[in-house]
């Protein structure tokens, strides 16, 4: 897969490194020459500067053969800029953002072209409820702008679910039962598993099923 990587930052440079590592090919985007030069060459990466707010300068990197872009600049209104361009002008089908300050967070969605912000402030914080938290649903982050959500929920001996299997749970049609964390090891979600108490189960919602699975899962 390529990946463009826009913003040659310690954040930009370790995610375009890691993707290499990880077998795919990266198109790293810096505006600045000076940091540019400095970074080091190696097999799968290719270094260009450019402005990724400028449609003229993605033209001239190819950005258009590129499967995925990541805006991951220290500046949110730049990486909302570079998303907006990558998915309207250059019609890339995936288009991950980073938010550096959290109150902008509402702005990354796809109107901007964006299909899934971070923001590691607020990301941090659902893995400390996430943590600590029994009974109670954590939103872990958000896909598509938010039109579909991981949650993860802890049960306690009181849950409605724990018991039952998979396919005697009146599960929303929205909704979607991903793996279940038990005794540290996890569980593929499966028509014929039982919810217990202690279990992290993850699911993937949608704002219109989060409720009805809250109340599936907690009671509450």
């Amino acid at each position: 897969m390529r990946v463009a990587v826009a913003g040659a930052g310690n954040v930009g440079t370790f995610i375009a490194s890691e993707l290499v590592d990880n077998g795919h090919t990266v198109l790293l985007l810096e505006q600045n020459p000076a940091v540019a030069a400095k970074l080091p060459t190696r097999d799968g990466m290719e270094v260009r500067v450019a402005d990724a707010c400028e449609v003229s300068s993605l033209k001239e990197a190819g950005l258009e053969t590129c499967d995925v872009v990541v805006a991951a600049t220290g500046d949110d209104e730049d990486n909302l800029v570079v998303s907006l361009l990558a998915k309207q002008e250059f019609a890339v089908p995936r288009v991950i953002a980073r938010v550096n300050h959290p109150k902008n967070e509402w702005l990354f969605n796809e109107t901007w072209g964006v299909d899934l912000s971070v923001s590691t402030p607020h990301l941090i914080t659902a893995l400390v409820d996430e943590a600590v938290s029994v009974g109670r649903l954590v939103r872990l982050f958000q896909l598509e702008g938010g039109q579909v959500r991981l949650v993860e929920v802890r049960l306690d001996q009181d849950s409605p679910i724990t018991g039952q299997a998979i396919r005697d749970v009146d599960v929303p049609r929205d909704a979607t039962f991903v793996a279940i964390v038990r005794d540290d090891h996890v569980v593929m979600a499966r028509g014929d598993t039982v919810f217990h108490p202690g279990d992290e189960v993850l699911a993937l919602v949608t704002p219109e099923s989060e409720d009805e699975v809250r109340r599936m899962l907690t009671g509450g």
